[in-house]
Order: structure tokens, then C-alpha cells, then sequence
């Protein structure tokens, strides 16, 4: 895809998110947990989705815009801002890896709620995050 940028649609902060080499940074909007587990059989008769539970956000400042979500090791699903209507590479960003979390490297054509995980002491992350990046193929 020559032009990744005009295939990604809710972006945030256009000029903080977009990379010169073409990548676009996606931000989180929702997090869930996976309250009661889905089925996948062999021929897709007995799919079922899993019931998800969004996780609770706390302010961490009266004065902020934004909440924060306090979360413990473990996995959960995290669902984007932005959409996409074109084939790209999805990673998780240094900045989440480096903290102790994240999430497998896909190839999308459109964004799926993706597993995170966070493991050790936890990960503190606010709403608008930028978690992934998605790169040209």
C-alpha cells in the first residue's frame, strides 16, 4: 500500500501518529476482559464469540481529560480508535514492550480487537494510548 495514512480512518492526532516512513501509531479506546469463553469447533457450527466485560478506568488527576486503566498481569483484549480498509503490518509499539506488555505482530486487512498481554507488575495505560503501529506491506 502505497499510502498507509489514507487507509486508516478515526486517527487521533494525525501529527503525532503518523511516521515519516509511513507507519500510523493506532490508540486504544476500550479494553475488556473475557468474561465467559467463546467456542471454535472444526466447522464453525458451534462458534460462539466470548462474552467481554469492558475493564474500569480511575481518573488519576481530577483535571485530566482522559482516564487510565490499572492493569494487572494477565490478558486482555484491547479495541482501537482507528479502522482500516487496506492490508497492513500490526505491531505492538517499543514504548509497550519495553514496559512489560504486549501483543502479536499480525498481518490486517481490517483491525480486530487484539489480545494484550501484560505481564510482571502490571502496566498503567490512558485512554488514547498509542499501543500499535501499523506499517505498509
Amino acid at each position: 500500500m502505497s499510502n498507509l495514512v489514507d487507509a486508516v480512518d478515526g486517527i487521533v492526532h494525525e501529527p503525532t501518529q503518523v511516521h515519516e516512513d509511513g507507519g500510523v501509531d493506532l490508540t486504544v479506546t476500550e479494553i475488556y476482559t473475557v468474561d465467559v469463553p467463546g467456542r471454535v469447533d472444526f466447522g464453525g457450527g458451534e462458534l460462539q464469540p466470548a462474552d467481554l466485560d469492558p475493564y474500569p478506568r480511575v481518573w488519576r488527576d481530577e483535571d485530566d481529560d482522559y482516564q487510565w486503566w490499572h492493569l494487572d498481569a494477565g490478558t486482555y483484549l484491547i479495541e482501537y480508535n482507528e479502522s482500516l480498509s487496506g492490508t497492513a503490518l500490526l505491531q505492538p509499539r517499543t514504548e509497550i514492550v519495553e514496559r512489560g506488555a504486549s501483543h502479536p505482530t499480525l498481518q490486517v486487512a481490517e483491525l480486530p480487537r487484539v489480545p494484550l498481554t501484560v505481564g510482571g507488575a502490571g502496566l498503567r495505560l490512558k485512554e488514547n494510548a498509542r499501543v500499535s503501529t501499523l506499517l505498509p506491506r
